[in-house]
């Protein structure tokens, strides 16, 4: 059995401890009185006040994506781009489909262009998308409203306009306005082919090929979360080149919204503006998605083409 140790006995406490305890006692009760009567100081609590301020508006700039990340800017709102384009490699996702010769993509790549879609033909065709959501729209954040299936967002749901709201419709839309869609339509996939080298008439329209309206309201279902990354081509495997026609303004019409390509350490953005097209190929090489809003309304136009004839859709047409 080990032997057991005594513990040390306890000197007994003289005054000069208990006096310096009493002293440092008072320091410490001293200490709150002091930074009682210095925040008391009116140039020093302002001066507090003012830093608080600063702090919250650098934590509330932060928290709205205010830079989120994005490292360069591709295409600003108030430039007028009148074509640029940058060339990615490929990815191997379209190694997995049917290859079309002339057509699936072996030069990747974005661009963006403001001089194909007037600022005009914007407006108009935002009004077509307008008169469409008037008839419903998401619960949550983002609404869609599909011409070419009928596909429109009311509540937590999605109906077909044309049989839901049946002759009704003749009274929503002009046959100007199938017109104009279709002429916009044309621009885009001539700017596209254009850009990649190819013919025209290998692209074919392809679905979903939506208007899409986002504003701040919170998410009610998985279909109004649109801000997740994702790729076009694994997420519709009839996507081989996507575009978008934007209809409204950053920081004019809306805040945050912006169009994000996700890639390592170098995130580069597109800031909307009425009448811009942004086109890529759909691949991985695209990995993408697009911020909150914060506030405001953001419209747009996803215009997909697929190589495949059998993917192929009809433009939509006058009811």
């Amino acid at each position: 059995m080990a032997p057991q140790r005594r513990a040390a006995s306890k000197a007994p406490e003289g005054n000069g401890a208990a006096e310096r305890r009493n002293r440092s006692s008072t320091k410490k009760d001293r200490a709150p009185r002091e930074v009682q009567r210095l925040w008391q100081r009116p140039w020093l609590r302002t001066a507090g006040l003012g830093a608080g301020l600063v702090l919250t508006a650098l934590l509330l700039w932060s928290s709205l994506g205010a830079d989120d990340g994005v490292a360069e800017v591709l295409a600003r709102r108030g430039e007028v781009v009148a074509g640029r384009f940058i060339e990615v490699p490929c990815s191997e996702d379209y190694d997995s489909h049917r290859r079309f010769e002339g057509c699936t993509p072996r030069k990747c790549g974005r661009g963006v262009t403001d001089v194909v879609i007037t600022r005009e033909e914007a407006e108009r065709i935002r009004s077509i998308a307008e008169k469409g959501l008037s008839l419903g729209g998401s619960d949550g954040g983002a609404s869609i409203l599909d011409l070419h299936s009928g596909a429109l967002s009311v509540g937590k749901h999605f109906v077909n306009l044309y049989r839901y709201f049946g002759d009704k419709i003749q009274n929503i839309f002009l046959e100007e306005d199938f017109r104009l869609y279709r002429e916009v339509r044309q621009k885009v996939q001539l700017t596209i082919a254009e850009a990649f080298g190819i013919s025209a008439s290998s692209l074919h329209l392809t679905k979903p090929t939506f208007f899409s309206r986002i504003n701040s309201t919170e998410a009610r279902t998985a279909h109004d979360e649109y801000w997740h990354a994702h790729v076009d081509k694994v997420t519709y495997g009839s996507f081989d080149y996507t575009s978008l026609l934007y209809l409204s303004n950053y920081l004019e019409d809306f805040g945050g919204g912006r169009f994000v390509f996700m890639e390592e350490g170098a995130n580069k953005t597109v800031e909307p503006r009425a009448g811009r097209v942004s086109f890529f190929t759909s691949g991985s090489e695209n990995l993408h998605r697009v911020e909150k809003v914060h506030w405001g309304t953001r419209y747009a136009i996803t215009i997909a083409f697929s190589c495949n004839p059998d993917h192929g859709i009809e433009d939509p047409a006058f009811p």
